[in-house]
């Protein structure tokens, strides 16, 4: 059995992306295999890309693995056509195993390979419904029900279909689908997740970030609407909304921590979203003691350049991070325990011994990490540690295709900031307010979900949602 996940913060959920370029038929892959690239922080477990050429059959590979692991250039001379569609995995539906990879590749009524990115809490209700029709299943994924659901549906047009099964299906999904003639994207009402519209060429792309499109060479254009469905093929682009919601709610913490800095969401450049939320943080819980202002790398790094502007103390690289370390099973003896095993960061004693330090990360979970930050750095030498982070306190799970710890498991439940300070031994801790988050961000409570730090969730039957290995419970009762 594997040792329990000891990883700080909440897991990245996933990435899909999709192309329709007969033109570059025989780089298709690549260009999938390049924005999968690009988008590795949403899901390191698994990835894989399903392709096509128009009225031929889907070709899909996926493993379990990074995208560089996955693909050479061997398979993806193989995965040939004038359309391609790719996912890299994060599990929030569904354990870490080969049969939950993704593209998902169904061929019951029509052939389709799927992406999908977000978390349905009536999967296990649409599932029941599916198995009691007679159809089967290979994995435990949510990302599958919608595969079948679109797959095994009698309308004459997939684009039909799809729009049909969006008003069967609640909860987040950004989702990409690849058939033998079309590419087409759709996004729920809500629009919890991302996924955005960009052009290559005179041809057309989909993904979950802006910066899969850089990579390529395509222009980003918009983002995908809530509810919107986008069908692309042999004669362009059409679009339709297909559902209407109550209310928008995209995920705030895609802002503050999910997605890349270069990444464009709502219109915002959030590498300077993340710098403003610095400076806000400074002007709400400034350091009259600090003379030295530190990130905890990568995630903190916007935000403490800009708490360094907006204070008008220096900034400098304290904490050094190994950025080839993945996840491990080892662990520690008791040498290694006694020294302190420093896998991530180790401090530099040149920089802050001595220091008072203001140290500036995006978000504080199990706090097991922070913790470690914070000892490491008074063995370094600093005089004092205050903690400053860029998000409101995190006290409640995600079920919208975020793995987060359970609420117990979150070191803000139940804790006032001052007990979570003595917790964490550091002198002060500060975090920042919802308010700044909104003024940080240039967008409205109203439009986007926080349920993370609030606990108001935006879905109906979000209480009852059984989490991520809700689709296993079954087997494991029988």
């Amino acid at each position: 059995m594997s040792a329990p996940d000891e990883r700080e913060g909440p897991r990245d959920e996933c990435g899909v992306f999709g192309v329709y370029a007969p033109e570059a038929q025989h780089e298709v892959a690549k260009l999938a295999y390049y924005a999968l690239y690009a988008l590795q922080h949403r899901g390191q477990e698994s990835a894989g890309i399903a392709s096509a050429h128009v009225g031929g059959h889907i070709m899909t590979l996926r493993e379990l693995g990074l995208v560089n692991q996955v693909f050479d250039e061997q398979k993806l001379r193989a995965l040939d056509g004038e359309m391609a569609v790719g996912h890299v995995r994060y599990s929030t539906t569904g354990s870490n195993a080969w049969e939950n990879a993704q593209p998902v590749h169904r061929s019951d009524r029509r052939e389709l390979a799927l992406a999908h990115n977000g978390n349905l809490i009536n999967a296990v209700e649409l599932h029941t419904k599916l198995r009691e029709q007679g159809l089967s299943f290979r994995s435990t994924s949510d990302s599958e029900i919608i595969a079948a659901l679109i797959a095994s549906h009698p309308a004459e047009t997939v684009e039909d279909a799809v729009a049909e099964v969006m008003h069967e299906l609640q909860g987040a999904y950004s989702t990409v689908i690849m058939t033998k003639d079309r590419v087409v994207a759709f996004r729920d009402p809500a629009g919890l997740r991302p996924l955005c519209l960009g052009r290559l060429g005179d041809r057309y792309a989909v993904a979950s970030e802006s910066c899969a499109f850089d990579i390529i060479g395509a222009e980003y254009l918009r983002d995908v609407q809530p509810g919107e469905l986008v069908s692309i093929g042999e004669k362009g682009i059409t679009t339709r909304q297909a559902v209407e919601g109550p209310r928008e709610a995209f995920c705030v913490f895609e802002h503050i921590y999910f997605a890349r800095p270069d990444s464009i969401m709502n219109g915002q450049r959030l590498q300077a979203s993340r710098g403003r939320m610095g400076e806000i943080l400074a002007r709400e819980a400034p350091a009259p003691s600090a003379d030295l202002v530190i990130a905890v790398p990568d995630s903190g790094n916007a935000a403490a350049r800009g708490f360094a502007r907006a204070s008008g103390l220096p900034h400098d690289d304290a904490l050094i991070k190994n950025r080839y370390v993945a996840r491990t099973f080892i662990q520690p003896g008791q040498e290694l325990r006694k020294h302190g095993l420093r896998l991530k960061f180790n401090p530099l004693p040149e920089i802050v011994e001595g220091r008072s330090l203001v140290v500036v990360d995006d978000s504080i979970v199990r706090g097991n990490t922070t913790r470690q930050i914070v000892q490491m750095l008074r063995d370094a030498g600093a005089r004092e540690v205050h903690m400053r982070i860029s998000a409101p306190p995190l006290r409640h799970p995600c079920h919208y295709g975020v793995d987060m710890s359970t609420s117990e498991e979150m070191i803000a439940h139940g804790r006032t900031v001052e007990q979570i300070s003595a917790e964490l031994g550091c002198d002060s801790l500060a975090y920042l307010s919802l308010e700044g988050v909104y003024e940080a961000i240039r967008g409205e409570r109203g439009r986007h979900c926080d349920a993370c730090f609030t606990g108001d969730y935006p879905l109906a039957g979000t209480d009852g949602h059984e989490g991520k290995y809700a689709l296993e419970l079954p087997v494991v009762r029988a």
